[in-house]
């Protein structure tokens, strides 16, 4: 399908880039995203901060890493290329020529002449919208990225840009990445659908799997461990643990991971153009992206969505 108005098109499932050139090396990243073309995926997405977060990183090896794999003759045209501004340290906020410089910096890293969906990863409050909205387009219409995105603004800033884009004559964003899977819903239903569906906006989920929980790897009443437990904690609940249950259940009747069925409930839903998931190796990859493909039947869906209502 197109995202938003525009001639970008994606498909299935959109891979997530957090993993590359951290836990997954170049080598790795280079295995993953030539399995992710060979299984028919069409857009892959990253940030220039990631993986700022790990020891002795400072941002921006995610995109080198994938930049290895994308200067090879061809393989940008394969895939889309997502990537956004604003959380980097030292390329923090979106005043413009902040945005100017880290997309440049982007672009250099992924050894691309384009970014085909740069995304403002947060708001900033201390840049008054118009700049913000200004300086993306500019970056537009002189080729330095083809479409925009926006992620991690607040339903009323998410309006505003849109209105003040359209009133200016800026180029319009046609993508919105917001948090949302099937134990994450309200935030996104509530205050974010309508919005996307105003707007024609191509809705792209992250945690798709809930950090992991809805892949099926925790146990009720066992204790969560290891680095991602905070992460995972926030959805824990016995009504969370029935949506995993009823995972496994439709999981196996068609022989996919749980995983895949989340990704397929997440598919199913309007507005959503493709939820993002990471895998750090091509086995996990090979584990998710049946999701891409799997049709739920209206008997599954009613269930996953009726046991989820209210998260």
């Amino acid at each position: 399908m197109n995202i938003g108005d525009s001639d970008l098109k994606t498909t299935g499932i959109a891979l997530g880039g957090n993993t590359f050139g951290w836990t997954a090396d170049v080598a790795q990243t280079a295995d993953i995203l030539d399995a992710f073309v060979e299984l028919g995926g069409t857009l892959v997405d990253t940030a220039d901060v990631y993986s700022a977060w790990a020891e002795g990183n400072e941002g921006g090896e995610s995109e080198a890493a994938m930049g290895q794999w994308l200067e090879k003759p061809g393989n940008h045209k394969k895939l889309a290329v997502a990537t956004k501004v604003s959380q980097k340290p030292g390329r923090e906020g979106l005043a413009p020529e902040n945005v100017r410089k880290a997309a440049e910096e982007s672009l250099e890293r992924l050894r691309i002449d384009q970014i085909d969906l740069y995304y403002a990863h947060q708001d900033d409050a201390d840049v008054p919208m118009d700049e913000m909205a200004h300086a993306f387009s500019e970056l537009a219409s002189e080729g330095l990225i083809k479409e925009i995105g926006l992620s991690n603004f607040e339903p009323d800033r998410l309006e505003l840009w849109m209105e003040v884009a359209k009133d200016k004559g800026y180029k319009l964003p046609v993508a919105l990445q917001p948090h949302y899977n099937l134990v994450f819903r309200k935030d996104f239903e509530a205050q974010r659908q309508d919005f996307a569906r105003k707007w024609n906006l191509a809705v792209f989920p992250y945690f798709s799997l809930a950090a992991g929980f809805l892949t099926g790897k925790y146990e009720r009443d066992t204790a969560i461990n290891g680095d991602r437990a905070s992460m995972v904690d926030v959805y824990v609940n016995d009504q969370a643990y029935d949506v995993v249950d009823a995972l496994r259940k439709i999981a196996s009747a068609q022989g996919v991971t749980p995983a895949a069925v989340a990704l397929a409930w997440l598919r199913a839903q309007e507005t959503v153009a493709a939820p993002l998931a990471s895998a750090r190796n091509v086995e996990q990859l090979e584990q998710i992206m049946p999701g891409a493909q799997l049709e739920l039947s209206d008997t599954d869906l009613t269930v996953l969505t009726e046991l989820s209502k209210g998260l």
